[in-house]
């Protein structure tokens, strides 16, 4: 049974149903990802993005090869001290 139904326009445009709008939790300005399943199309919320994602953009032309907390820790000391230093 569906949810509720809307109707193409001339222009390729749809509403989408209050009902539907509640459900996923959209308004004004949300973007909405199609997408095909099994023979049928999904639509649904685009998500916020991973931290994953942003720091591949950022740092998209860096290695980005794994580092433990020490070496980690020693690179934040390395930068405040550089940072910090006198002279």
């Amino acid at each position: 049974m569906s949810l509720a139904k809307s109707k193409v326009t001339a222009q390729g445009q749809i509403s989408v149903p209050a009902e539907v709008r509640r459900k996923l939790g959209i308004g004004p300005g949300a973007v909405l990802e199609w997408d095909e399943a099994d023979g049928e199309i999904v639509v649904r919320r685009v998500g916020r993005y991973s931290s994953e994602d942003i720091h591949r953009v950022l740092f998209a032309d860096r290695d980005l090869t794994p580092t433990s907390a020490e070496e980690m820790k020693e690179g934040i000391r390395r930068h405040t001290r550089k940072r910090h230093a006198r002279g």
